[in-house]
């Protein structure tokens, strides 16, 4: 399971990147962080960038409710959500890895 950190600032997601990959999407769980494979190349924030939009399109949030918070130029990633109950979060993320493993 994911392990989503509640703040007074809104939720921390981690995120577990792998860039240069065939395809973006979020193909499950890493160490209790969403796992999310972006084609673009970890270079200059293109990957960062690829994996907001990936988090947005997927989770069904505005790409500007999500904020990187740490791990520019890493593959352990850190994201803050605003905007979000952590009961829907967790949802969607639950419909969301369901999707990945039927696919």
């Amino acid at each position: 399971m994911v392990s989503v950190e509640q703040t007074v600032n809104g939720l921390v997601l981690p995120v577990k990147a792998q860039p240069g990959a065939r395809r973006n999407c979020v193909t499950g769980v890493h160490d209790g962080a969403l796992k999310v494979a972006v084609s673009q190349a970890p270079e200059k924030g293109k990957a960062t960038a690829a994996i907001i939009n990936i988090l947005a399109e997927s989770l069904g949030i505005k790409k500007n409710q999500i904020e990187l918070l740490s791990g520019q130029s890493s593959t352990h990633k850190r994201f803050l959500i605003r905007d979000i109950d952590l009961n829907e979060i967790m949802k969607r993320i639950s419909d969301l890895l369901t999707e990945a493993d039927s696919a």
